[in-house]
């Protein structure tokens, strides 16, 4: 089954992709990023970010043992839109909820 992804509001629009919800519609873009990694927790979302503050959050929360739905990383200075674009549509097509819990995943891929 697809999983739907989180985009967190850094992320820029032209690597927005159709299974993805948006902290900007869902209200969430003054949130802390604690707050957003919960909240894509909350809709069972992975979270997909440019913003590398979500490293140190996952690292801290994989050292208190406080579990996430996931995070999807990309250095913007080291992978293109489109080929942003393509790795998150092949993980949103093929990827499992449950493969991303508590874990990093950088793009490219």
């Amino acid at each position: 089954m697809a999983i739907t992804l989180y985009m967190d509001h850094h992320v820029p629009r032209a690597c927005y992709y159709c299974c993805a919800s948006f902290a900007y519609e869902d209200g969430a873009s003054t949130l802390s990023d604690p707050e957003l990694l919960d909240r894509a927790s909350e809709l069972k979302r992975v979270l997909f970010s440019e913003d590398d503050d979500f490293l140190a959050e996952a690292t801290r929360r994989l050292q208190e043992c406080i579990s996430f739905c996931g995070i999807i990383y990309a250095n913007q200075l080291r992978i293109s839109i489109g080929n942003c674009i393509n790795d998150l549509e092949i993980i949103a097509k093929a990827g499992e909820l449950e493969d991303f819990i508590d874990r990093v995943e950088y793009l490219p891929l």
